[in-house]
This record gives structure tokens, C-alpha cells and sequence, in this order.
């Protein structure tokens, strides 16, 4: 076996070497090409391909690819295919290309073959193509050296497979501050959702670690690559919970060369598109009675703010209403810009309910009074004498606008605010209409309203009043939209998303076991796929969690049976490590903040790079902070307002470290004064234990919630290392 391993590491050297010496000879020779500054439009194209295969082959250089398959294609020859980030030709035309790009469709075996199968298959342009694999092989190369061969799979080797322990191997590495590509990682249920049709709402439910963000980064830059000729990176949009967040997923479709993707939060894009010059209320109000009401988190119904402003029920109301007001736009009586000439209102109303009936309200007022005034100028050249006509001018320029007045104004925001009594006129609201709003939504939504404050619940609403009186243009729709943490969307944020996007082309994907903000976001993704035509949309459930250890998913796992009573359990990659340890503080208060400060430097010492402890609220995290900054001055504390996540040692509350994960984890005061025993805390715990990849120490001073009586056998509840 020995002697077998050192052939295939020589082999590979070998292979990897004249890789490397071919892609530097192409990128001599495209070196040597004078880069072309001139106004020819093929040269300018030609110059654009050549810049184009520079980058490719620049970033190929230090890492060419990761995998290799050897495929026998029907009774045709067998072939090692080399599998990368990015494809490279050889520099000869139609030769065989040296690294095959990790989207291409024969790419997929190296995915989809588990070793099982006597023949394997792929979907090609030309027809499903099947054939025998022989090799599968995963290599490690940095900086143009090779680390590491693993063959996950050998038909001609009585050895067995061993398909997991190049993966654990790679699940082992430490974390910096950024989420990074899985390309050479990608299992086979990720690369099923990686390759789904295109014109299709999927809604992925991902167990805490599953890759679930990176498979939908991943998706995107494969969709680029397969329909190259119909969607754009610029045409495509990210939206994350947080700026943080975004920072975090920063480098991942750069490394996959498709660095143009928007990435935004709801609100931001919203506040752009509506062109609003105003701030949202500040979230930490809403954080704070949701996540630091004493005694727990306070009851959720449907008609709390965020749930009933988000639902299809309040999306219903509002189109009811906007089309009621249809019947009451145009103003009443004929329109006499001058004494002895009359518009009849039955011609403006033939215009605006007929002639105009295809465009939305605001287009219709404004083709209406455009025919108006066309209309007056008509008339004006029936003018006796030149100074009627003048004194016909002055009339019907102070009568245009007079009328124009009397319309309602088409502006979302002043109809939002005429639909909750915030202004002295209701615009038109039919008053049945506005009785469906909750007695409580409309007082605390009429009382911000009239203090021009605007929640982010309230957004979903004006958008979809500004497509209802805009309707949108080819600019602002998108070839395919990712929700991250979609858990966390309302039906109507998505269905107004859907208005803004080609084909039901989404990627939605959460973890209803992290539904921590349920008093805004789905309680069941049937709310989110009623929303499409069952043929319009897939559901897919990732249960393998690739993030931690097995000692911390089954932890983990613990405290959703105990805690939530749910099913959606996570299966862990075999990848052991320590125990999870449970510890109680010293005793008093500067006993806490010692065995606090002990902790995150015990851990910290070791091999880690990135340790977060995690507070039950904000207030909790600086005050812990404030605390133990003095002894430890390189740790961050990350609040609601910071952008970047910068690694090393944090404090945070835990409902903002949702999508993020650290090398080890401290859940600090995990005990009924801070944590009850509701389903919604366990949740909050759990989404605090499944950040860390190797190590969690969960530590409290009084009694731990029920959920925490975790009956594993090797949890450590006592003493310190």
C-alpha cells in the first residue's frame, strides 16, 4: 500500500509540474501581447477575452485544481480528467483541456460517484453520457506544492474506499474571519441543489453546519457558467441578514471568479429602490423587547407587527384597496380649462379606465393628463384673436394644475400613511378595508407614521405599492435572487421579491431549529412555498452537518429533542473531538468575570484562531466587555452596527452569530436567569452551540435550563483543564 501511495504522489507531482510550466508558458505569450487601448470594437473584444484567460490563468496558477477522475466514456478510452476552480485549455486548439471547470457537466461525477454504482452517468448538452469511473482522487496543492493525495475511490485496488477522510481532513482546518469555497468538498446531495434548473424557486432547509450559504454561493457561480448567454452577475443579488454577514461572505465568489454579484440586505436595496432619504427605526428597540423582556421572550401571534405586516393577508389588503381607489382617481366633474370649453369627465374616465387600462395607476395619471393637455392645446387654436388666446393660456395653465391637484398622489409612502390615519386626509381608503388591521399594528404603525419613522416590516408594503403604481423596470429586475437566513423573511417579503425577479428563479434556504426572530420571520416553509406553483418550486432538506464535531452536533442535537421537540436533527460527519464541557463559574460576581477571562485565554492558547463568547443580549455582551478588555485587549465586541467580522477573539450576543462560526465557543450565563425553558430559548441556545467547529464550553452560575440535561456520557459538568 505504501509502495501504491508513493506511485501516486510521484505521479501527481509529475502531472502537477508540467500543469504548472504549461499555464506559465500561456500566460508568457499572452504577456507578450501588447494590451490593446484603441477604439476598434473587435480589438476591444478580442483585448476583453485575452484580459479574461490572464485572470483565469493567474488564478490557477498557485492552486491548478484539487481532484481527478478518471472516466471511461461508453466503450470509448479512459481518461483522467483534473478537476479545478477554473478550466484551462491546452494551448493547442481542440486538444483536451488540462483542468476541466468544477461546473462543467462531466464535472459532476466527481460530485455525484460514491463508489457504489457499477456506471455512472452525467447530463450533457448532447444527452445523458454514461460510462465507468476508475479513479477518484482528491489532491491538496498550495502555493503550487502538493500536500496531500487521498483516493476516495479505486476500481482496480482491493483496498477499501475511504470517501469521508479526505473531507474530515479538510473539516479539520482551523477558521479565519471569512467563509471560504468548498469546491474540492462538495458532497452529492450540496451538488443536486448546486445544479437545479434555473427557472425554479428552490427552499432549502439546512441543519446548523450543513453549507447550506456556501452551496448557495456556489450555485450562483455555476448558474453564470451554464447560462452564460442568459443571466448576468450584475443581474444577480445576495441578501444577508447583516452587514457583518456580508463582510463574511466576501471572498467566497471571488476565489470562484465571479466577483459581480450584488450582495445587500432587504432593507438597504428596498430603501434604494423606493428612493426614500430616510433612516430606518433603530432594530435595537425591537432586539430589546424581543430578546431582553424579563422572564423570556413575550407571546407570538399573527397579529404581532412583523408577523401580520408580513403576510399575504396584509399583501391582499393592500392591492384590495389600491384597486378600490381605481374608481375614485379621476376628479369629479368636467374638466373647463376656460369658460365656453368642456372636457366631459366620461371622456376622461374612458381614457383612464380604457385607453390606459394596461399601465399602472401612476402611468395612468400621467398619460391622462398628458392627453389633457394635448387636448387643450387642440383647442387653443380655435382662438378668435390673440389676446384670447393669451387670456386662454393664463386660464388653462392655473385650471391644468388645479385639476392635476385634485388626483390622489401615487406616492407609497404618503398612501401608507393615509392608509393608518398617520395624515389628516385617507386618500381614498375605503374605511371596510382598514378595519382588517389589527387594533395594536395600526396604533404603534399610526404613531410611528406620524412621526415619520419607518420599520423594516413596513417595507415589503411600499414595495409592493410602488410596483402596484410603477410597476418596475427591466433595470431593477434580477435573473436569480439568494435568501440567506430566510427563516427570518416574511411570505411577503418573498412574494414582493418574486415581482422582481425573471422565472421564480430563488435560492431560499434557512433553519426553522434558528427560527430566533419568529415574531417577523415563517414558523413552516409551506408558508414560503405556497407562495409558487408547485411546479415552480423544490424543496430540499440538508441534514449532515460538515461544521462541528460529533460531540457537539449531538450536544446540539440534544437540546432540540429536549428543548423544541423537533425532528430536524443533524447527522454529523465522523470527525471527533473533545467533550463539550459545562462548567459553573467561581463564586460571586468577579468569579464570573475570572472564570470568563480563564476560559477565553485557555482556549485562545491553543491552536485556535477565532473564539467568541456568547451573551444572552447586547447589553450582556458589552458589559462583559467592558469587563475583561483590561486583561484581554485584542478582543472585539460586535454589536449590531458593526460591518466587519474581524476574527480572533469576540463577545457577542448570540442572536447576532447566526451564520457565523469560531473554532471554539463559550456560551456564558447559560442558566434559567438568563435562558427559560420556552422553545424559543433552546432555539437561541442552539444556535449558540452550533457555531463552533472543535471546542464549546457552555458555563453558568445557577441551575441550567432542563434542555442543557443533556444525557451524553463524555459532557463534562465539573472543574476546569
Amino acid at each position: 500500500m505504501e509502495t501504491d501511495f508513493q506511485s501516486a504522489y510521484q505521479e501527481e507531482e509529475s502531472r502537477l509540474n508540467a500543469t504548472i510550466a504549461e499555464i506559465d508558458r500561456q500566460l508568457e505569450r499572452l504577456g507578450g501581447i501588447p494590451v490593446y487601448t484603441g477604439h476598434d470594437f473587435t480589438e476591444q473584444v478580442l483585448e476583453a477575452g485575452r484580459e479574461e484567460k490572464r485572470q483565469a490563468l493567474a488564478k490557477s496558477l498557485q492552486e491548478p485544481y484539487f481532484g481527478r477522475l478518471d472516466f471511461q466514456e461508453g466503450s470509448g478510452e479512459r481518461k483522467p480528467l483534473y478537476i479545478g476552480k477554473i478550466g484551462v485549455d491546452q494551448a493547442e486548439v481542440g486538444d483536451h483541456p488540462m483542468v476541466i471547470d468544477w461546473r462543467a457537466p462531466v464535472a459532476s461525477l466527481f460530485y455525484s460517484f460514491t463508489g457504489g454504482e457499477e456506471t455512472a452517468s452525467y447530463e450533457a448538452p448532447e444527452g445523458i453520457i454514461e460510462g465507468l469511473v476508475y479513479l477518484k482522487r482528491n489532491v491538496v496543492i498550495r502555493k503550487q506544492i502538493l500536500e496531500r493525495v487521498a483516493d476516495t475511490y479505486n476500481r482496480e485496488s482491493d483496498q477499501p474506499a475511504v470517501s469521508d477522510e479526505f473531507l474530515v481532513y479538510r473539516l479539520g482546518e482551523n477558521k479565519d474571519n471569512r467563509l471560504r469555497d468548498i469546491v474540492s468538498t462538495i458532497q452529492a446531495e450540496q451538488d443536486r441543489i448546486i445544479r437545479a434548473a434555473r427557472n425554479t424557486a428552490l427552499i432549502i432547509q439546512g441543519v446548523a453546519g450543513s453549507g447550506k450559504t456556501t452551496v448557495a454561493l456556489h450555485r450562483l457561480a455555476f448558474l453564470l457558467y451554464q447560462y452564460k448567454d442568459q443571466v448576468s452577475a450584475d443581474k444577480m443579488i445576495i441578501f444577508a441578514p447583516n452587514h457583518m454577514f456580508l463582510d463574511y461572505i466576501s471572498d467566497v465568489l471571488p476565489e470562484l471568479g465571479v466577483g459581480d454579484i450584488q450582495q445587500s440586505t432587504f432593507a438597504d436595496w428596498a430603501l434604494q429602490l423606493l428612493g426614500l432619504d430616510l433612516s430606518l427605526a433603530d432594530n435595537e428597540e425591537t432586539l430589546r423587547y424581543w430578546f431582553e423582556t424579563p422572564g423570556g421572550m413575550p407571546e407570538i401571534t399573527d397579529n404581532v407587527p412583523g408577523r401580520f405586516k408580513g403576510s399575504i393577508v396584509f399583501m391582499q389588503m393592500i392591492r384590495d384597496c389600491l384597486s378600490s381607489m381605481e374608481s375614485s382617481s379621476v376628479p369629479p366633474g368636467d374638466f373647463m380649462p376656460w369658460e365656453g370649453a368642456t372636457l366631459a369627465r366620461e371622456t376622461i374616465l374612458h381614457w383612464f379606465n380604457e385607453e390606459y387600462k394596461p399601465y399602472p395607476l401612476a402611468k395612468r395619471k400621467e398619460r391622462v393628463m398628458a392627453r389633457i393637455h394635448r387636448w387643450i392645446e387642440m383647442e387653443l387654436k380655435k382662438s378668435p384673436s390673440a389676446a384670447a388666446l393669451k387670456d386662454r393660456k393664463k386660464k388653462a395653465a392655473q385650471r391644468e394644475k388645479s385639476y392635476a391637484n385634485k388626483w390622489p398622489k401615487y406616492e407609497p409612502l404618503l398612501l401608507y400613511k393615509q392608509m393608518f390615519k398617520a395624515v389628516k386626509t385617507t386618500g381614498g381608503w375605503p374605511e371596510e378595508a382598514l378595519s382588517g388591521i389589527p387594533a395594536a399594528v395600526l396604533k404603534s404603525t399610526q404613531s410611528d407614521l406620524k412621526k415619520d419613522v419607518i420599520r423594516e416590516e413596513d417595507l415589503p408594503a411600499l414595495l409592493y405599492m410602488h410596483y402596484l403604481l410603477n410597476d418596475i423596470t427591466g433595470e431593477q429586475r434580477f435573473d436569480h435572487i439568494v435568501i440567506d437566513e430566510a427563516q427570518d423573511f416574511s411570505p411577503f417579503q418573498v412574494a414582493v421579491l418574486d415581482l422582481f425577479v425573471r422565472g421564480h428563479s430563488f435560492t431560499i434556504l434557512g433553519d426553522l431549529s434558528q427560527g430566533i426572530h419568529a415574531y417577523r420571520g415563517v414558523h413552516s416553509w409551506e408558508e414560503m412555498s405556497s407562495l409558487f406553483a408547485p411546479e415552480n418550486t423544490a424543496y430540499f432538506a440538508l441534514t449532515r452537518s460538515y461544521r462541528s464535531t460529533m460531540e457537539i452536533i449531538e450536544f446540539a442535537n440534544g437540546i432540540l429533542e429536549n428543548g423544541v421537540k423537533s425532528d430536524l436533527l443533524a447527522v454529523p460527519v465522523f470527525r471527533s473531538g473533545n467533550p463539550v464541557r459545562i462548567l459553573p463559574y467561581h463564586t460571586g460576581e468577579a468569579g464570573r468575570v475570572r472564570s470568563l477571562q480563564e476560559g477565553l485565554q485557555q482556549l485562545a492558547g491553543g491552536d485556535y484562531r477565532t473564539v467568541a463568547i456568547l451573551t444572552r443580549t447586547l447589553s450582556d455582551a458589552a458589559r462583559l466587555h467592558e469587563q475583561l478588555a483590561p486583561g484581554i485587549p485584542d478582543l472585539h465586541l460586535i454589536d449590531g452596527g458593526k460591518k466587519a467580522y474581524e476574527g480572533g477573539l469576540s463577545v457577542l450576543p448570540v442572536y447576532l452569530s447566526k451564520g457565523l462560526e469560531f473554532d471554539a465557543v463559550i456560551v456564558a450565563d447559560a442558566d434559567l436567569a438568563h435562558y427559560g425553558d420556552q422553545a424559543w430559548d433552546a432555539k437561541l441556545m442552539y444556535v449558540g452551540c452550533t457555531r463552533a467547529l472543535h471546542e464549546l464550553w457552555i458555563m453558568h452560575e445557577d441551575a441550567v435550563p432542563q434542555y442543557l440535561n443533556n444525557p451524553q456520557e463524555d459532557i463534562v459538568t465539573s472543574g476546569w483543564k
